[in-house]
């Protein structure tokens, strides 16, 4: 990857590769997961830390069947171990269940079928079907390559007969490491049943080595959500073109332009609007919302259909009532914005209660912070706030106040009455504009 970052924790979908795959191993319910580390990489624990996982270092690295054997002692004699790898997170759950319930008291391995086998290890089968080997592309004959029937890594087997096959691995080879692929033989010549599953789509099975393969992952990642949408009633403009990194929820008749990026948790209420270029971020939107073109969404939530951009940001802590606006150009933070109030453009809100039915004119701003602390701004219903007004919190305007144009507000505005600063217009006499010399 020529990162620092280790490879298992490159994001996909916005998480890191590891998660997924432990999302998949969750899911099967297991008894216990263990994940074989280096420990010259710390961070991996870090960013697993909402797993219940048995850390198990491997100083050395010596393959994939070294691996194993640090798990082992771990391993109740009764159980039974699946092995996955972190750097392949699309594997299908009901694949690995099915591979799960096949019976066999020895050893298990998902295959694939693919045209093109280069760089797989081959599966070797006798004239009964039985496999008697995994072969590694470089130790293959020329016959053996042209099997079309590989490796996919994943391997499922009884505690005692994956013991018995470890402890006759052997690391007589050009890169002096014990491979799990081994084992196969092993079993074979020690007479220990073998099974095997044919995956159905080969592609769920791809790693990822390098960045080119990563983004043909995020690609087929990308697709699978945007199909869970549609197959949901959500209507995508370009299912190509819409990226998920977290998890959606949509109701009925929700339609989404195109290079939308939905982050976190994300909630649609019915017939919901999302316009192109909008990126939200762990939000939850009521029924009826629409969020125009190039917006930006964090932390926030409408309480009824409301109208939000084109170029707006919302930022964390903020609601927005049914009926309100959030127009162009226009920052929210940590506000709360009543039924039928509108900031149409050109302005900020932070920290702030705004009522109902509340008009707030372009370029206004709530001067929320001293240089220290930060402070609250509350207007009540029904004001009206004229453009280019300063209102420096913490600082109340009443119910049903006027607040002339210009304003700089730095006490209270009493209710129902109109409430100016403005310094005396003066016209100049005899003025002349500067010339160029």
């Amino acid at each position: 990857m020529k990162s620092r970052v280790p490879k298992v924790l490159q994001t996909l979908g916005g998480r890191p590769m590891i998660i997924h795959v432990l999302d998949t191993a969750t899911q099967l319910k297991p008894a216990a997961i263990h994940v074989v580390f280096n420990p010259s990489a710390p961070e991996l624990r870090e960013a697993c830390a909402g797993f219940d996982i048995t850390w198990t270092p491997q100083p050395e690295q010596l393959g994939t069947g070294h691996a194993v054997v640090q798990v082992m002692p771990a391993i109740p004699e009764e159980g039974q171990v699946l092995v996955l790898y972190g750097d392949t997170p699309l594997v299908d759950p009901v694949v690995l269940q099915a591979l799960v319930d096949i019976p066999c008291a020895g050893l298990k391995v998902l295959t694939m079928d693919v045209p093109e086998p280069a760089g797989y290890g081959r599966i070797l089968r006798d004239s009964q079907d039985n496999i008697t080997a995994i072969i590694e592309e470089r130790d293959a004959s020329a016959s053996q390559r042209a099997i079309t029937e590989v490796n996919s890594g994943i391997i499922l087997a009884q505690r005692s007969a994956l013991m018995a096959c470890l402890d006759s691995l052997a690391s007589d080879n050009d890169q002096n490491e014990y491979y799990l692929t081994d084992i196969f033989s092993i079993a074979h010549n020690k007479g220990l049943p073998t099974a095997s599953l044919l995956a159905p789509d080969p592609v769920d099975l791809e790693g990822a080595n390098d960045r080119i393969q990563l983004a043909a992952l995020e690609r087929r990642f990308q697709m699978k959500k945007a199909t869970e949408l549609m197959r949901a009633g959500v209507q995508l403009s370009d299912p190509a073109r819409i990226d998920i990194r977290g998890s959606v929820e949509a109701g009925s008749d929700v339609t989404i332009d195109v290079n939308v990026i939905l982050a976190g948790d994300v909630s649609l209420g019915d017939g919901v609007q999302i316009g192109p270029g909008c990126v939200l971020t762990n939000c939850q939107l009521a029924a009826g919302t629409r969020v125009h073109a190039y917006s930006v969404l964090e932390g926030m939530s409408t309480l009824g259909a409301c109208d939000i951009g084109p170029f707006a940001r919302v930022r964390p802590g903020t609601e927005l009532e049914a009926g309100s606006r959030v127009g162009n150009f226009v920052e929210v933070k940590n506000t709360r914005l009543g039924k039928d109030s509108k900031a149409s453009h050109l302005s900020y809100l932070g920290d702030s209660s705004i009522g109902d039915r509340v008009n707030i004119g372009a370029g206004t701003i709530t001067c929320n912070y001293d240089g220290v602390n930060k402070h609250r701004t509350v207007i009540g219903d029904d004001v009206f706030i004229g453009s280019d007004t300063q209102l420096i919190a913490p600082v109340t305007v009443g119910e049903g106040a006027d607040i002339g144009a210009g304003t700089t507000l730095t006490k209270d505005a009493p209710e129902g009455r109109l409430t100016l600063s403005r310094a005396k217009q003066v016209t100049v006499p005899g003025w002349k504009r500067p010339v160029k010399d």
